[in-house]
């Protein structure tokens, strides 16, 4: 799935916000609880440290500081958002959903609501579920959130997946602008890769039972070998393809915001399209993987270095459980909106 989006007027981000829980979890804590070393992390996903939620912490916890923050920078009111779109793997519960909890929080009275499950990719889906809502006048202002808490659903006996994953919530405000703004969207999925990242039990295929838990079934697994090799293949893939969609040629990209899953996928993504390194964002060092909010934390972190400056372009792309990838290209606009 791949188009233009600029046909029906032009939307943009106006608002970035982002949090993650206050816990940080450094390898030599990590190599307390599993046999691994900060050197062989370091060496083998360039993780440092990750966010960790306390017991009581849920995603609505960790969005909603997120959300109010994206919201300030917009100048945007709660009561004037009419979407809310939470993209997560491990929502509060299966229902209501997170976004529904969420925009009850913020004031956001009567805002359609609902969550969006497309692994780490989920915040691409969403700000392209945004965009097509907003400028189908189907929405005026729409709030997506990306966000995880996978240290609820990590088996921390398993080296394999424990090291990799952390915590955290990224947001943005959609809304029209007078210029600039999204200029397009690659999506797609290959379903038969799904058992290569997934939760076996948990859901009507296997609902919860003694036997379930038991098997630590409830955890999150993976084919590391086979989610690197489509990691490598698609990032590459997808951004290729927006961007000849859009015609515009990889080095007029001003900033690249990669999934945040490993360095060395992302080293590997950068250096096959010809992206520098100084135009790379880069925080998977801090933060981990956080799923769908990888990209938003990502994004807010280059706000906060001054990195997105009116009329940059910057390219988007995300992999995931599904397995799902996508790619969004976006003409960067003051503070979201021209001229403000």
């Amino acid at each position: 799935m791949i188009g233009s989006a600029t046909s029906n007027g032009h939307v943009s981000i106006t608002g970035i916000g982002c949090h993650a829980p206050e816990r940080v979890m450094t390898n030599d804590e990590l190599a307390k609880i599993v046999e691994t070393s900060n050197d062989w992390i370091v060496e083998r996903t360039g993780i440092k440290e990750r966010r960790v939620a306390s017991a009581d912490e849920a995603l609505s916890d960790i969005s909603l500081p997120a959300a109010k923050e994206a919201l300030e920078h917009a100048g945007v009111e709660a009561g004037a958002v009419d979407l809310v779109i939470v993209a997560t793997v491990t929502p509060d519960m299966a229902f209501p959903s997170t976004a529904a909890i969420l925009a009850d929080q913020l004031g956001a009275k009567d805002a359609a609501a609902y969550d969006l499950s497309a692994g780490c990719t989920g915040f691409v889906y969403a700000i392209a579920q945004a965009h097509g809502m907003v400028s189908a006048g189907l929405a005026n202002r729409a709030l997506v959130v990306g966000g995880d808490i996978l240290s609820k659903i990590v088996d921390w006996e398993d080296r394999a997946t424990c090291v990799l994953f952390g915590d955290g919530a990224g947001a943005v405000v959609v809304e029209r602008v007078p210029e600039g703004g999204f200029l397009g969207f690659e999506l797609g999925a290959d379903g038969s890769g799904g058992p290569q990242l997934y939760i076996p039990a948990g859901g009507s295929r296997a609902p919860a039972s003694a036997e379930t838990i038991a098997g630590r079934q409830h955890y999150a697994r993976m084919n590391g070998r086979e989610v690197f090799k489509f990691a490598t293949r698609v990032l590459v893939e997808s951004a290729e393809k927006v961007l000849d969609s859009c015609g515009v040629p990889v080095e007029d990209v001003d900033v690249y915001v990669p999934h945040q899953a490993n360095v060395r996928i992302i080293d590997h993504a950068r250096k096959k399209l010809g992206i520098p390194a100084e135009r790379t964002v880069v925080n998977v060092d801090r933060y981990g993987n956080t799923s769908s909010g990888s990209i938003p934390l990502a994004l807010a972190d280059a706000e906060a270095d001054g990195r997105l400056r009116p009329g940059e372009l910057v390219l988007m792309t995300g992999m995931g459980a599904g397995l799902t990838w996508g790619s969004a290209l976006i003409e960067w606009t003051a503070n979201g909106k021209v001229g403000s």
